[in-house]
């Protein structure tokens, strides 16, 4: 509270600190001239049958699309409405060089630019993607992914914007433009009613408290039941439950300042996300064999009827999240340059249960607790776009501090489980008769050997015990950046820029392992030395003991640091490791544009980007010297990009060429218990990006966009090792309790995840019926080529190729009121968006599904 108190204090400083402005002079709309880099995009789009060009702020000052050197790609906000775009998920359709997806949690949003990007899943691993709204940077996923409010248009950065943006921008940028508060009054109201009980509202109103301030209001409520069945409650799964509320005041004296203060909230509460099972191993098989665990056997998923969506959870993954803030902005106008200053503070809680073995058995369940709060300033002095020179100079800074806890923890059958996986079973797959659980047996021997805190059938697998995860995390950082322009003559424009980036990350963790089998090394139980041969096997020579290692083949069921020394984790900071991570950079860009008339001109570019080294904040973290270290090093960006944009009469056609290359690009895979964070030595991506847009005639616009990629692992030669690779098993002819190895070679070969082409392609028929009604039509066909999903799962089990229609119709009525029928997915294409290794049950694999066909009706209201 301190802190929102400070910035709204210093906000109302800021209005009356300005004895140079005049308040008698009226004020402005944005039709009028608001400051440049905040101004409302005019409605500019080609695309809804405008002549006018498309406004981007992609170098942080106002340029047209065609003018721009710059791969980027706009969604306007006619488009976001025909399209019916809702969030950041479902904005991945019209942009095909951009991935969004949602995997484990609400709060795991993932996006890829170029194929490139990292962070879901482990909070210590920043994304490489940036979400800026309204230029504040949005630092985690949950904070982004929220229902969009009244919008301008979204910009999609492709490539590293390091030099402009600064934090965590390696790949690319996604920037979102909100409308500004008006000096006339305004605002709108729509309403929706779908299929799986989906009910939708939102409303803005807009308009002048006085003749220099003026307010936007808007709130959301988005609810769907889900389109997942559990089989074990009949609970529906990946539901929707969340609303928004954004409060926006901008205080205008004049032309040239402005505060604009923007206060928001937004909050979830809904079951998700499902996963089903792609491909059942001997584990699963055998929990869901009658008589395995408790007597009868687990409810387990049939991969047959995976896109049936139906997933097996004893526990409901239940996610609360809350994200709120607030953020200033000032523009002043000060003749021979504009100032800007933007600064902001939030937090985002989040809160999720989840059954992580994804049986009907309860075997294990985590929960995982966010606590992010988040302050970011930046200033820009921008010159006045006079003259052939341009400058833009800027700084940014941030502090983030985080507390994290994620907890797994064994449930009433995790003994029941171990047992099972682990006892001696017959040609029918049923226990050998007489046989008895080897932990069992290990737990008497160890307590007739004298140790009496091992009580048998009791201690090992005890429902409750398992891992608690504890992190702090306080990461500090700021940029100095600049970026010059000269007109060397009235075609031929060059460009360079630079950004000094500087990233300080201090860490404490606080992780304590309960699961006292964990805690054993099976390769030496010290008991087991005193105790005679004879114990176990009658006729047994005297004088010989019990090998010390007789239970080392029990390690498959050791979860948690089976490969350390130490078989528990090694908190930090300590003696050997300080808990600190630090690190900087300097990059640059050096670009040339050359007008070949006023309709068509070429670029090329050369830039770098970086993002600075992460921490593995889950069970995986190891010292840097022992496997898996505590941290990743930086990533590296840089990237050759030659284009043209072209004009033309009814449309426009833009082509950009790139080789882009990262140098230690964070790879986080999940292994079923943790995440194994490890720096690839390199990965590139050539491609090429097409976006065009053509008006025949009057009432029709096509649009079409495309991307072709080809991806490659040049240096991976510590990739996390999985069992179905051959070259992770263990050597046959091992001895007991050998471990398979930790890592594999993927150097030359193609990373999974990245399609080879997206595109798409949609068009949009308008008929004016009357002078005052018209209808539209809009089609839309979204496609990408067959790609394994991950690494981490066998290309033959999981992978996927998008072929989808999305479709709407509406109708415009007097008095600005509009019905539109939609539909997404009008085929209902069923692919998979991810897949992992399912926890603790090796050899078998689960995945997520996309969403089915949705379809409804939505009312709007504008006035």
């Amino acid at each position: 509270m301190k802190k929102f108190e400070l910035l709204a204090a210093s906000a109302l400083v800021s209005l009356y600190a300005c004895p140079a402005v005049a308040q008698d002079t009226p004020p402005t709309t944005q039709a009028q001239g608001a400051p440049a880099a905040t101004s409302a995009a005019r409605q500019v789009d080609p695309r809804s049958g405008d002549n006018d060009d498309i406004i981007v702020t992609a170098t942080k000052r106002e340029q047209t699309l065609q003018d721009v050197p710059v791969s980027v790609a706009v969604t306007s906000d006619d488009t976001i409405k025909k399209a019916r775009i809702l969030d950041l998920i479902s904005l991945q359709a019209s942009v095909p060089s951009l991935k969004v997806y949602q995997l484990q949690s609400s709060s795991q949003t993932g996006f890829q630019i170029r194929g490139f990007g990292n962070g879901t899943g482990n909070i210590g691993v920043e994304s490489s993607v940036g979400v800026f709204i309204d230029g504040v940077y949005r630092s985690r996923s949950a904070s982004a992914i929220a229902d969009l409010p009244d919008l301008e248009r979204i910009e999609v950065l492709r490539g590293p914007q390091s030099t402009l943006f600064g934090k965590n921008v390696s790949a690319g940028a996604i920037s979102i433009v909100t409308k500004r508060p008006q000096f006339d009054w305004g605002g709108n109201a729509e309403a929706t009613y779908g299929n799986f009980g989906n009910i939708e509202a939102r409303a803005s109103v807009t308009g002048p408290i006085s003749k220099t301030l003026a307010f936007r209001l808007y709130g959301s409520v988005n609810q769907r039941d889900g389109y997942y069945t559990n089989l074990v409650n009949k609970v529906q799964v990946n539901g929707r439950d969340r609303y928004a509320l954004r409060g926006d005041l901008l205080f205008e004296p004049s032309s040239d300042f402005s505060i604009r203060v923007i206060a928001d909230l937004n909050h979830i509460n809904e079951v998700c996300c499902g996963a089903v099972t792609i491909f059942n191993g001997p584990v699963t098989q055998l929990i869901g064999a009658p008589r395995a665990i408790a007597g009868v056997g687990a409810v387990i998923g049939n991969p047959a009827t995976a896109f049936n969506r139906q997933v097996v959870y004893n526990t409901s993954p239940n996610n609360r999240l809350t994200g709120k803030g607030i953020s200033g902005q000032i523009d002043w106008n000060l003749g021979f340059a504009k100032l800007t200053s933007i600064t902001a503070y939030r937090t985002q809680t989040n809160d999720t249960t989840l059954d992580v073995d994804f049986t009907g058995a309860d075997i294990s369940n985590q929960t995982t607790s966010d606590d992010i709060k988040t302050l970011t300033q930046e200033f820009r002095l921008t010159s006045d776009s006079s003259g052939p020179f341009n400058w833009l100079l800027g700084a940014f800074y941030s502090d983030e501090r985080i507390r994290t806890g994620r907890n797994i923890l064994y449930g009433a059958d995790g003994r029941a489980f171990a047992d099972a996986v682990t006892i001696t079973r017959g040609a029918n797959g049923l226990p050998a008769p007489g046989a008895i659980p080897p932990i069992l047996t290990l737990e008497t021997l160890q307590r007739a050997a004298g140790n009496t805190s091992v009580v048998p059938g009791q201690t090992y697998f005890a429902q409750g015990t398992g891992i608690f995860d504890n992190y702090r995390l306080n990461d500090q950082s700021f940029s100095v950046f600049g970026q010059a322009d000269y007109k060397l003559f009235d075609r031929l424009t060059l460009t360079v820029g630079g950004a000094y980036l500087h990233d300080r990350k201090e860490a404490v963790s606080n992780v304590v392992l309960t699961d006292r089998f964990s805690q054993l090394n099976l390769n030496n139980v010290p008991e087991l030395g005193f105790l005679p041969l004879a114990i176990i096997a009658p006729g047994a020579p005297a004088g010989l003991r019990i090998p010390t290692n007789l239970f080392a083949g029990l390690n498959a069921v050791q979860f948690f640091y089976a490969d350390t020394a130490n078989h528990g984790p090694v908190n930090f900071p300590n003696a050997n490791e300080n808990g600190i991570l630090k690190g900087d950079k300097f990059t640059y860009l050096a670009r040339a544009k050359f007008d070949i008339n006023h309709d068509i001109n070429i670029y090329a570019s050369y830039s770098t980007g970086w993002k600075a080294g992460a921490y593995n904040l889950s069970s995986d973290s190891r010292p840097a010297l022992n496997g898996v270290g505590r941290t990743a090093n930086p990533e590296n960006v840089e990237v050759y990009e030659i284009g043209a944009k072209a004009r033309f009469h009814g449309g426009y056609l833009n082509i950009a060429l790139f080789d882009e290359k990262i140098k230690g690009f964070q790879s986080n895979a999940f292994t079923g218990t943790g995440f194994a964070l490890v720096n690839a030595g390199s990965q590139s991506v050539r491609g090429v990006e097409v976006e065009g847009s053509y008006k025949p005639f009057r009432s029709l616009v096509i649009n079409a966009s495309g991307t072709y990629l080809d991806p490659k692992y040049d240096s991976f030669t510590r990739a996390p090792c999985f069992s179905f690779d051959a070259r992770c098993q263990v050597p046959a002819g091992s001895p007991a309790g050998t471990l398979p190895p930790q890592f594999r070679d993927l150097s030359g070969t193609t990373p999974a995840g990245i399609s080879k082409w997206s595109a798409n392609v949609n068009a949009v028929y308008t008929q004016t019926i009357t002078d005052r009604i018209s209808a539209y039509v809009r089609g839309e066909f979204v496609y990408s080529s067959k790609t394994p999903l991950t690494d981490t799962v066998p290309a033959a089990i999981a992978s996927a190729e998008v072929k989808t229609v999305n479709a709407s119709i509406g109708l415009n009525l007097p008095d600005q009121f509009e019905i539109q029928g939609w539909i997404r997915n009008l085929g209902n294409d069923n692919y998979f968006i991810g897949a992992f290794a399912t926890v603790v049950q090796n050899g078998s694999f689960s995945g997520y599904i996309n969403e089915p066909r949705t379809y409804g009706v939505t009312l709007r209201k504008a006035f």
